[in-house]
């Protein structure tokens, strides 16, 4: 992401004077985040007490006052410290007004006592089509936003309309997305990192490949310091939004695929063509991303790495305890292949990282593409961009799948679309994933592994799931562990 020769970015000298809003505005937002920060469905540290808050950043986009009259737009960042987990950085957009309408009522943090915003009411500006304009013309105009803690960048070749109609995704948990008209979606990424965030990274190089299975971004937004636990050394800046195309008419994977199970239909083709798409993006990232092959120790590494989350899950989740003598196996199996005189060499890229049906929409011309390439939010950003074996990718789709048959008890459905989509994922890579027995069962056992104790925190009534695929992945040898019918 150093190469900006060819974007348009707001520019780094011109900025109008700016009120100092850190005297008081840490002590007025206090109170208010107490109680409205652990009832938003993107807040991590849900059921445990917040010890204190540090503001990282605060950038008044419009001051209350100016140009929007009484209505104001405070863009922060803040850390939030709680026992028992590292501090976790959020991202708010903070409308500011003397009086709400009815609509806006449901966004409120409250009322702001002391600090430069006392006796004006403070509300999540994304929900507001006034405030979510104003974002949309910095990124389409980036120099309007002028320099400081901010920057707002735009391809050149980005066509961007004036004053598209803004309105609120309801299908984010992790993240906001406010879209615009019917053709362009802003991603706003609540829990952020240092860094740039592959969601940006990874789709903004399939675009500059060509490739025609992503959702091209346009513009994006970013803090320059001062951000997450930053000290504004010179550090890569942190993504914090990112515009794309908006793709209307599209549905989800998981949905077409519970229709097709609920009706015990035929998805098969689907599921090749999705395989099909997912090759092709993974060709894509190798071409403009580095490759690298897997030496023993490196696969050692990883092999050691998801017997500890096994560990882990075990001492967590009882009902997993009498499948890890079995799904150890598969990890120590993956840590010999290095070894193994007749196993290929194993490489590792950029991949999506976090992939299953919900991750894929079938535009309105009946092709595929593949969304939301931040990886799985609750690791760290590091590893996230981290190269691992496009296998991954390939366990994480087949474990989705089962969910889809499971959830709607289908289970003989799974096994026809498994293989439907490694045959897809075949014609186009060459590498059959159904060939590399193994890697699959390692890494779908990785996986299952994690969804056992997601269900259990979260969602105990699905726990079931998982535990179906860690009995047949503890029961089944390496060799036949994806070949087998899941159990229904």
């Amino acid at each position: 992401m150093s190469d900006r020769s060819w974007t348009r970015t707001s520019p780094a000298t011109e900025r109008a004077p700016e009120r100092d809003l850190v005297p008081g505005l840490l002590g007025s937002l206090d109170p208010l985040l107490r109680g409205w920060l652990p009832k938003q469905r993107w807040f991590a540290g849900k059921g445990l007490p917040i010890g204190r808050f540090r503001l990282a950043a605060a950038t008044e986009l419009v001051p209350p006052g100016g140009r929007l009259g009484p209505l104001g737009l405070l863009h922060v960042l803040v850390d939030v410290e709680q026992q028992g987990r590292p501090a976790d950085c959020y991202q708010l957009l903070l409308g500011a007004h003397p009086l709400l309408p009815s609509s806006l009522v449901g966004t409120a943090l409250g009322r702001a006592e002391g600090g430069p915003y006392d006796g004006l009411t403070l509300y999540d500006a994304p929900h507001d089509p006034r405030l979510a304009a104003v974002l949309f013309e910095l990124l389409r105009e980036p120099e309007r936003a002028g320099a400081g803690q901010l920057r707002f960048t735009v391809e050149p070749t980005a066509g961007l309309p004036e004053r598209p109609a803004p309105r609120v995704s309801t299908a984010e948990q992790s993240n906001t997305s406010v879209v615009y008209g019917d053709a362009f979606i802003l991603k706003l990424f609540r829990r952020v990192s240092p860094g740039t965030n592959p969601d940006l990274e990874l789709s903004l190089a399939l675009a500059r490949a060509g490739s025609r299975r992503v959702a091209e971004p346009v513009a994006w937004f970013e803090a320059l310091d001062g951000g997450p636990q930053g000290d504004g050394g010179g550090a890569e800046p942190t993504t914090l939004g990112v515009l794309q195309r908006f793709l209307p008419g599209s549905a989800d994977g998981w949905a077409l695929a519970l229709a097709s199970v609920a009706e015990d239909g035929d998805f098969t083709a689907e599921a090749a063509g999705l395989g099909r798409a997912t090759a092709e993006v993974h060709a894509s990232l190798a071409e403009a991303l580095p490759v690298k092959p897997l030496d023993g120790a490196a696969l050692e590494r990883i092999a050691s790495a998801m017997a500890a989350r096994l560990a882990e899950a075990a001492a967590e989740v009882p009902a997993v305890r009498p499948f890890a003598d079995g799904l150890r196996s598969a990890f120590d199996d993956l840590s010999k292949l290095g070894a193994s005189a007749t196993a290929g060499p194993v490489l590792a890229q950029r991949i999506h990282g976090d992939l299953h049906l919900g991750q894929a929409l079938r535009a309105a011309d009946g092709e595929w593409v593949l969304i939301d390439f931040e990886g799985e939010p609750a690791r760290p950003l590091a590893e996230r961009r981290r190269m691992f074996p496009p296998v991954q990718d390939v366990a994480g789709m087949l474990r989705s799948f089962d969910y889809a048959a499971h959830h709607s008890g289908n289970g003989p459905w799974a096994a026809r679309h498994r293989d439907a989509f490694c045959a897809g994922y075949a014609a186009v890579s060459g590498i059959d994933p159904r060939e590399q027995p193994v890697l699959i069962r390692a890494f779908e056992t990785d996986k299952a592994v994690y969804e056992a104790r997601y269900e259990a925190r979260h969602r105990p009534a699905w726990l079931p799931i998982p535990l179906s695929a860690l009995a047949r992945l503890a029961a089944a040898p390496s060799d036949a562990a994806l070949s087998e019918e899941t159990h229904p």
